[in-house]
């Protein structure tokens, strides 16, 4: 996931949430549409609302849909045009002539191609302010905040989550040290990056970390770049230089005392954002706490002044899969 911060003064309520979503609701591509994106409701009920609150928290679904046109079936079908207009007149198209025809080739295979969909969650916390995107790609999340941008009352602007202690020195320090921070334990996978010219790179999966040769390459300059770390013995995930949580998974101890018919959408929301709505705050006293100035995404920036700091796939996450 990735977690920005909403400014402050952004108060809206459910309502106008939903006022805002619904002008841009998810429609399947068209004949000749290579890509169509929008919310859709995320309980999956048809014609329901694109906004549920859950215990106060508010859920969306982002979906994707986008036509696969492999480049080779549209490199022969333009090299069936070129032939043709050579039997026909004598002459080779030109440059321009063959930018026409693979436009014109693109027009006449996107009806029969293949679509690929995804979907993203959405979760905003409007009493913690976060935003917090179900993905690890900052192409993906720059396409949903400037679609919440676009679409939400003035006022609306965030920034990525940014800390006093960024994840890559604070990860080197609780591997050199073998210290992390108080309710986190360290994990059995890493990478380690050196910054020079020569890119090594190192990867530790499924191995002890707290040995000296992790110490070394630490010691020799190498920086990490990922860290398996589990919170609390309830939540397990792989912390990166980006501040970015991959590969979450809600262990034994989130679930007992739950029977096994108290699944659901309600549940599911429920377990996933009390759960990471306890961890975000720890994970930035982690990281010595948050800092002013976050970097706000190029997708905000063009359209909101109020942000301060520095400065399209379609999404891959499983439409049937359980939030967060």
């Amino acid at each position: 996931m990735i977690v920005y911060r909403i400014a402050p003064q952004w108060r809206i309520g459910l309502e106008e949430l939903e006022a805002a979503l619904q002008k841009a609701p998810f429609d399947a591509c068209g004949a000749t549409q290579e890509r169509a994106v929008g919310f859709v409701p995320p309980r999956g009920e048809a014609h329901g609302p694109l906004a549920e609150s859950v215990g106060g928290q508010w859920v969306l679904r982002f979906m994707v849909e986008a036509k696969v046109l492999p480049g080779s079936v549209l490199a022969r079908k333009v090299q069936e045009k070129v032939d043709q207009i050579e039997r026909e007149t004598g002459r080779k198209p030109g440059k321009k002539e063959k930018r026409d025809l693979k436009d014109e080739a693109r027009l006449d295979l996107l009806p029969m191609a293949f679509t690929k969909m995804g979907s993203m969650w959405v979760w905003i916390d409007p009493q913690a302010h976060t935003l917090v995107l179900d993905t690890g790609s900052q192409a993906r999340a720059d396409e949903v905040v400037s679609q919440l941008v676009e679409l939400l009352p003035a006022g609306f602007a965030v920034a990525l989550l940014h800390t006093h202690t960024s994840p890559q020195t604070a990860m080197a320090h609780w591997l050199k040290e073998q210290d992390p921070p108080a309710g986190f334990t360290v994990d059995r996978e890493c990478e380690l990056k050196s910054p020079d010219e020569t890119k090594a790179v190192v990867r530790y999966a499924r191995h002890p970390l707290d040995i000296e040769e992790v110490q070394q390459h630490i010691a020799a300059g190498k920086l990490p770049t990922r860290l398996a770390l589990t919170w609390d013995e309830r939540v397990s995930f792989v912390l990166t230089e980006g501040l970015q949580l991959k590969k979450i998974a809600f262990l034994d101890a989130v679930f007992e005392g739950q029977a096994q018919d108290e699944g659901g959408f309600d549940a599911d929301v429920a377990i996933a954002t009390g759960e990471l709505a306890r961890l975000i705050p720890d994970l930035i006293e982690a990281l010595d706490g948050e800092a002013e100035g976050g970097a706000t995404p190029p997708a905000a920036r063009a359209r909101s002044a109020s942000v301060t700091g520095p400065a399209q796939a379609p999404a891959d996450t499983d439409p049937a899969s359980a939030p967060f």
